[in-house]
């Protein structure tokens, strides 16, 4: 088994326990390998796996979800493949944001730089998006900022409620609302 094939299990993880919940016995237990082969991939430990997971993630944010933003299709198609993207990353709002769980807590001192380039690559792709369909940088920003927050809020009533809807229904809606025409001026 290699480094890069227990990602997706270090992940899963830190998703189910978050930061402070997960230990090298559940990383065990989750990978198969025994402690000694997680140091030897892993020297630092969960810190260490924590931030290979955060790359994982921020190469998944760029090569899935936000790489639709950047076709040259109309902005709300762009929009509406990047929200089929979030729905799938996410399984229809089921699965925890690592950004979220790993921005609490002990892990916001250690990974507030990665988690917020995440971030900020999200909601740059986004708001670059909206000014190209016509709204002011002002606006867009603030739109692509909101997006963020309220696929986070839905995340949290799926999980909270145990019914997708509420994701699911943002998701839709999301494109529409976006682009609506920007009434405000710079």
């Amino acid at each position: 088994m290699s480094k890069a094939t227990v990602i997706p299990q270090l992940m899963a993880v830190f998703q189910q326990y978050g930061y402070e919940g997960a230990s090298i016995t559940r990383f065990s237990e989750a990978t198969g390998l025994k402690r000694a082969s997680l140091y030897h991939y892993f020297p630092n430990g969960k810190e260490e796996m924590a931030a290979v997971v955060l790359d994982y993630i921020t190469q998944a944010l760029k090569e899935q979800l936000l790489a639709p933003l950047h076709s040259d299709r109309p902005p709300i198609d762009r929009i509406r493949a990047m929200n089929q993207k979030v729905d799938a990353f996410y399984q229809h709002g089921q699965q925890d944001c690592l950004l979220a769980l790993l921005s609490i807590g002990e892990a916001h001192q250690l990974f507030q730089a990665q988690v917020q380039q995440a971030l900020h690559l999200w909601i740059d792709s986004l708001a670059a998006v909206l000014v190209e369909a016509g709204l002011s940088s002002i606006t867009a920003r603030h739109r692509a900022e909101d997006a963020i927050v309220q696929i986070q809020g839905a995340l949290v009533l799926t999980r909270g409620l145990n019914d997708t809807a509420t994701f699911e229904r943002l998701l839709h809606q999301m494109p529409e609302t976006l682009l609506r025409p920007d009434d405000t001026l710079e």
